[in-house]
């Protein structure tokens, strides 16, 4: 590129490559076929990047270029979108119900992505437990930018399956944002109701609970209550009390608290025995992730957004489907 007088940029005659009829055509092929950048092609070009950028957007103009967005990106698209119109969300992302790796973790990547754009210094991150939210945690890579940052746990620690438990899952996230951890001191279900309330009076707890109450943003799944769900896995009770809350009602759970088909809390053995965040204390957190799919637990992830628990969802394209029906 030469320059006039006054120290401007002149641009000089572009002489076209044969094969190509005129310089449209020739910034279209530099830029979309030989992938060079917008300055590359205005060094070959002999002119400005302002000039590349016009003759780019003629190029879409004329048709010498079609831009087309994956179908199946696309259709995911406008599901996540109906789906936060649909059920008041502020945001909502759906990931291929079929891939190579398995679906908790395509979920969990999603997860990762999510959380790490939202997360603001001084936020206050609560944990649940289970195998999306552990994807999730597993999926941030370290380095994380923002400081400041605390994560606590939300529930007691759990008995059963320590691979996914609040405890674990919790560590593993404060350490991936370089974060404060503040593990929940206590089981996540005790013995009885008086030794649940002595517990939540110690000083300790009182402070941890203040904490999880002050949470900006939080990350949970929902689980269904059957043979193999999560909820039976972490041991909270034996098979006779969820054969209890499936026969009062309940189509999930979240963070071990029992719903029904419309969200509203179900009554149980549980409930006066458990240590950890309410459902209503869960609500009034600002930002609330909620990560979930696949076909058993369809029902459950219904329930939650009919009770206003997420403000975000994650799930893959076949339950979007479904919860759109």
């Amino acid at each position: 590129m030469e320059h006039d007088g006054n120290g401007e940029a002149a641009e000089r005659k572009v002489v076209l490559p044969m094969e190509l009829d005129n310089d449209v055509v020739w910034a279209a092929w530099l830029y979309y076929v030989d992938e060079l950048t917008q300055s590359d092609v205005a060094k070959i070009l002999g002119v400005s990047r302002a000039t590349v950028v016009n003759l780019l957007r003629d190029a879409r103009q004329r048709g010498v270029v079609s831009i087309q967005v994956n179908a199946e990106i696309s259709t995911r698209a406008l599901l996540a979108r109906r789906l936060a119109e649909r059920h008041g969300l502020v945001g909502a992302l759906v990931v291929p119900s079929d891939g190579p790796t398995p679906l908790t973790d395509r979920i969990g990547n999603a997860g990762s992505r999510i959380l790490t754009q939202y997360v603001e210094t001084g936020d206050v991150i609560g944990v649940a437990w289970g195998r999306t939210v552990l994807a999730t945690a597993r999926a941030i890579s370290g380095n994380y930018p923002v400081s400041s940052l605390t994560v606590v746990q939300v529930s007691g620690s759990t008995f059963g399956s320590s691979d996914f438990s609040p405890e674990f899952c919790t560590s593993l996230l404060a350490n991936r944002l370089d974060a404060r951890c503040v593990n929940l001191l206590a089981p996540a279900v005790v013995s009885s109701r008086s030794l649940r309330d002595a517990l939540l009076q110690e000083p300790i707890l009182a402070r941890q609970f203040n904490l999880i109450r002050s949470a900006t943003k939080i990350i949970f799944g929902v689980g269904d209550i059957g043979p193999s769900s999560t909820v039976r896995a972490a041991e909270l009770a034996g098979p006779d009390t969820f054969d209890a809350y499936a026969a009062a009602g309940s189509k999930g759970v979240i963070i071990g608290r029992f719903i029904d088909a419309n969200g509203r809390p179900v009554s149980g053995p549980l409930d006066e025995r458990m240590i950890g965040i309410s459902l209503d204390e869960l609500r009034r957190i600002p930002v609330r992730i909620c990560l979930a799919g696949g076909r058993d637990k369809r029902e459950a992830i219904r329930a939650a957004l009919r009770g206003g628990y997420a403000t975000h969802l994650i799930t893959d394209s076949a339950t979007a489907e479904w919860l759109l029906r």
